[in-house]
C-alpha cells in the first residue's frame, strides 16, 4: 500500500508540520495514529478474505480488534500529547471487557459526538475498520441530499469543495468512515437553514484553501477545504492543521458541528 490513503495523508501532514509550526505536535501524532491505522485495515482485510464480509453487526465478534487495541494504546502513551496520554494510563488498568464496552459504545452510538478523551482514542481506532466496512457497503448515493453520513448515520466533521465546471461543488465527509456525499452550498448542514444572510463565510489569510462556514441560527460551524484553491490538500489533515480557525470560531460563539478524531 504505498500509495495508500493513509500514505497519502501521512506525506501531507509532514508537509503541513513543517509548514505550521503549532500544528507540529498534533500532527506528529496524527502521523503515527495514520501508520496504525494502516496495519490494522491491513489486517482487517486479510481476515475478512478468509470469512465472510463484515458487517455492522460484527464488532463484538471481531477479536483482531481487541487484540490490536493494547498495541494501540502503546503508540498512543508514547506519541500523543499529555492529555490523552493520561488517559491511556487509566485504560491500561481496566479489564479487557471495559475495553470491549468502549468500542462497541463508539461504535454504535451515533447521536451523540464523542466529548471525552478515551471515546476520541476509540474513534480513532476503531476509522479503519469503518472504512473498511463502508467501502463495501451498497450505498446510493445519488440522489442523497440529507446532512447526515449515509452510511453510520453520523454528523459530518467537514466539508471540501470540488472542482465542477466553472465553480465547485461541495460535499460533506464524515470523519469516521470517511464517506463522502454532495451537499448543496448555501444550506447550513447543521440545522438546514437556507438563509444566505444567516450563513456567513470566514477566510484567514494563514489558510486561503480553508472556510469556516458558519450558521447564526444553530450556532455551529464546519470547516471546507477548498480543493479548487489547493488540489494538494486532504481534508482530514488540513482539519487538523487548522486548529486556529477553530479556535477564532469558538470564541465567537460557534461550535463544531462534529469534532475530528483527535478531538478537535
Amino acid at each position: 500500500m504505498a500509495n495508500s490513503p493513509w500514505q497519502k495523508r501521512i506525506r501531507r501532514a509532514e508537509h503541513l508540520a513543517a509548514q505550521h509550526p503549532f500544528a507540529a505536535e498534533i500532527l506528529g501524532f496524527y502521523i503515527q495514529v495514520a501508520r496504525f491505522q494502516q496495519t490494522l485495515y491491513q489486517r482487517i482485510d486479510r481476515t475478512a478474505t478468509k470469512k465472510s464480509p463484515v458487517s455492522l453487526s460484527d464488532l463484538a465478534e471481531s477479536p483482531e480488534l481487541l487484540i490490536s487495541f493494547p498495541a494501540f494504546l502503546s503508540v498512543v502513551e508514547e506519541k500523543a500529547p499529555a492529555r490523552f496520554a493520561q488517559v491511556v494510563h487509566a485504560l491500561r488498568n481496566l479489564p479487557s471487557d471495559s475495553w470491549s464496552d468502549l468500542l462497541n459504545r463508539s461504535w454504535s452510538e451515533t447521536d451523540n459526538p464523542p466529548d471525552a478523551p478515551e471515546e476520541f482514542l476509540a474513534f480513532a481506532f476503531l476509522q479503519p475498520y469503518a472504512e473498511f466496512v463502508r467501502s463495501g457497503a451498497p450505498l446510493q448515493l445519488n440522489g442523497y441530499t440529507h446532512p447526515l453520513c449515509p452510511f453510520c448515520n453520523r454528523k459530518p466533521s467537514i466539508a471540501v469543495l470540488r472542482p465542477q465546471g466553472d465553480g465547485a461543488r461541495r460535499n460533506l465527509v464524515c470523519g469516521f468512515c470517511l464517506c463522502e456525499w454532495e451537499f448543496r452550498r448555501l444550506v447550513c448542514a447543521g440545522c438546514g437553514l437556507e438563509d444566505q444572510a444567516k450563513l456567513p463565510v470566514y477566510t484567514a489569510d494563514q489558510f486561503p484553501h480553508m472556510r469556516v462556514e458558519c450558521c447564526d441560527a444553530c450556532h455551529t460551524y464546519i470547516k471546507a477545504v477548498d480543493l479548487t484553491k489547493n488540489g494538494l490538500a486532504d481534508p482530514l489533515v488540513d482539519d487538523l492543521a487548522s486548529v486556529p480557525l477553530d479556535l477564532w470560531a469558538q470564541e465567537h460563539g460557534y461550535a463544531k458541528l462534529h469534532p475530528n478524531l483527535l478531538g478537535f
